[in-house]
């Protein structure tokens, strides 16, 4: 029998977080979800989550603009980071979402390039990387 192989590192596209509510409130979800507003308690939250980002999403904009922060998902392959370095050039990295630093890069490249990690949501990089940027990582 042949081992199984991973072909690719699934990636995940959301991060867990624990919340505490009172009582209350969570009987009134769960009435909700009774009724069929919802399918569980999780998308009550989710969809709840969203409509208030929704309410505020004008000053989420200004901020990020303001901020110079990239939205979404940033990838941040060697290649680049190594034309980076070779260009002289330090990277401040500003994401609101996913910033990821590719499993290959090294520690050494990472702390020859970045300056600085500001990630608003997760960044996902090796824990070498991690480690050695330890300082930078806001």
């Amino acid at each position: 029998m042949a081992p199984i192989r991973q072909l690719r590192e699934k990636t995940p596209d959301s991060e867990k977080i624990t919340l505490n509510l009172g009582f209350v409130d969570l009987g009134r979800i769960d009435l909700l979800v009774q009724e069929g507003f919802y399918s569980n308690r999780s998308d009550f939250i989710r969809t709840a989550i969203r409509n208030h980002l929704d309410s505020h999403g004008e000053v989420v904009t200004r901020s990020i603009q303001r901020n110079t922060m990239e939205l979404g998902l940033r990838d941040y392959s060697r290649a680049e980071l190594a034309a980076l370095r070779d260009a002289g050039e330090i990277l401040h990295v500003k994401v609101v979402g996913l910033a990821r630093i590719a499993p290959d890069v090294t520690p050494d490249l990472a702390l020859a390039v970045i300056g600085s990690i500001t990630v608003l949501g997760a960044l996902q990089a090796s824990s070498e990387v991690r480690q050695a940027l330890e300082g930078r990582i806001h």
